[in-house]
C-alpha cells in the first residue's frame, strides 16, 4: 500500500524567538511576548520562561507570578509576518503542497516534491537547516503518514528536534498515546474518557464503534478510525480563511460604554486595515466582550452585503454594544468577521456593485 509522506514543521517559540533574534539582549532570558505584569494575556512564551510554568494564553499577572524575573515585550506582528513569509518561501521550494495553519507551522505534503528526494525526513532535516541558515530560528518537526500523526511527533523532540514515524510504526505510536493528544479530545471529552477508563489509544481502539457512537455522538466514528491510523484529509495549499479579527486588552478594565465606544474606533479601523490587506470583505460582524471576571460574550449581527470599511463595521458593533446592558467591567473588546467572500460559492455582481456603492456613501 502506498502512503503518502506528510511533513509538519513548527517553529520554535516563534514570537519569543523572533525577539531574541533581533534584540540580542533579551537571548537567553525568560521572555514573554505580550501581557504585563499587570493585565493582558501572554501570546507566546520563551523556553527559558516556559521551564517556570508560564505558558501562551496565560494571564500576565499569573506569568510574572511563576517567573518573577520575566521580562514582557510587545509583539510585532508584522514583523512575524515578514519571517513567516521567509520561511514559507523556502517550503515552496520543495513542494506546492503547503498548508499553513499559522504564521508559524504548516504541513507539507513531499509524496513527490521537486527535489526528487524519495525520503520524507531527509526533506525535513534539509528545510530545519535551511530555515537556520537563511533565518536564523531554529524549527521541529514531525514526520508520518497523515497530518494528525505528524503534527503530534513535531512535538515530540522540541525544540529544534524531528520525529519520523514510520507507516508501520503508526498504530503502535497511536495506541501509546495519551487520548488528550487526539484531535476532536477537549478536556470535557477527556474527562469523560478518563471516568471511562479510557487513558491511552490502546484503550480507546478496544471500544465498537457503536459504544463510541454512544458515548460521543458523531464524534464517535472520528475516534474510531483516528486511532486506527485513518486520517485521510489532504493537505489543502489554498486553505481558506474563515474570519478576520481585532482585539485589545486594556490596562484598566473599562465601564463607561463612551470610552468602550472609542475603543471599538481604532479596533474598527485595525480590522479594516487588515481585510483590505487581504483583500477580503465580510457579511458577519461579531463583539467579542470579555468582562472583568473573564466571563466571554459574543454577541453577531449578519448583513446582506458584504463588507470591509471601519465606519459600517464600527457601526454595528455599536449596535451589538447596545444590545444588552453590561454584566460587569470590561476588560477586553474584539471585532471579527466572517462569511467571508472567499468562500467557494461565487459572489454574487449585485452584491458586489452593493459594496462600491456603499464605498461611494461614505
Amino acid at each position: 500500500m502506498d502512503h503518502r509522506k506528510i511533513i509538519h514543521v513548527d517553529m520554535d517559540a516563534f514570537y519569543a524567538s523572533v525577539e531574541q533574534l533581533d534584540n540580542p539582549d533579551l537571548r537567553g532570558k525568560p521572555l514573554a511576548v505580550g501581557g504585563s505584569e499587570k493585565r493582558g494575556v501572554v501570546s507566546a512564551a520563551s523556553y527559558e520562561a516556559r521551564v517556570y510554568g508560564v505558558r501562551s494564553a496565560m494571564s500576565g499577572a499569573m506569568a510574572k507570578k511563576l517567573c518573577p524575573d520575566l521580562l514582557f515585550v510587545k509583539p510585532r506582528f508584522e514583523r512575524y509576518k515578514e519571517i513567516s513569509s521567509a520561511i514559507r518561501k523556502i517550503f515552496f521550494e520543495y513542494t506546492d503542497l503547503v498548508e499553513p495553519l499559522s504564521l508559524d507551522e504548516a504541513y507539507l505534503d513531499v509524496t513527490v516534491n521537486k527535489k526528487g528526494n524519495p525520503s520524507a525526513s531527509l526533506i525535513a532535516q534539509h528545510i530545519r537547516q535551511r530555515i537556520f541558515d537563511q533565518v536564523g530560528l531554529t524549527a521541529s518537526a514531525g514526520i508520518s503518514i497523515n497530518k494528525f500523526v505528524a503534527k503530534i511527533a513535531s512535538d515530540y523532540n522540541k525544540p529544534n528536534g524531528q520525529k519520523t514515524v514510520n507507516p508501520e510504526e503508526v498504530i503502535e505510536f497511536l495506541e501509546k498515546l495519551d487520548v488528550k493528544k487526539f484531535y476532536g479530545v477537549g478536556k470535557v471529552t477527556q474527562a469523560k474518557m478518563y471516568e471511562m477508563g479510557i487513558y491511552t489509544g490502546w484503550d480507546l481502539k478496544s471500544k465498537t464503534e457503536e459504544f463510541l457512537n454512544q458515548h460521543f455522538g458523531k464524534s464517535g466514528k472520528h475516534y474510531f478510525q483516528i486511532v486506527r491510523g485513518i486520517h485521510t484529509s489532504p493537505v489543502k495549499p489554498n486553505r481558506e480563511r474563515k474570519s478576520l479579527a481585532a482585539e485589545r486588552t486594556f490596562r484598566e478594565n473599562i465601564a463607561s460604554e463612551i470610552y468602550m465606544i472609542e475603543r471599538l474606533e481604532s479596533i474598527a479601523e485595525e480590522l479594516q486595515r487588515r481585510l483590505k490587506n487581504s483583500k477580503v470583505s465580510g457579511r458577519t460582524i461579531t463583539l467579542k466582550i470579555k468582562y472583568s471576571d473573564f466571563t466571554l460574550q459574543t454577541r453577531s449581527k449578519s448583513l446582506p452585503y458584504f463588507v470591509n470599511e471601519a465606519a459600517i463595521i464600527l457601526e454595528t458593533a455599536k449596535e451589538l454594544l447596545y444590545q444588552e446592558k453590561m454584566k460587569n467591567s470590561v476588560r477586553l473588546l474584539g471585532i471579527s468577521l466572517s462569511n467571508l467572500n472567499t468562500a467557494k460559492s461565487s459572489v454574487k455582481k449585485k452584491e458586489e456593485v452593493e459594496i462600491i456603492q456603499l464605498k461611494f456613501d461614505l
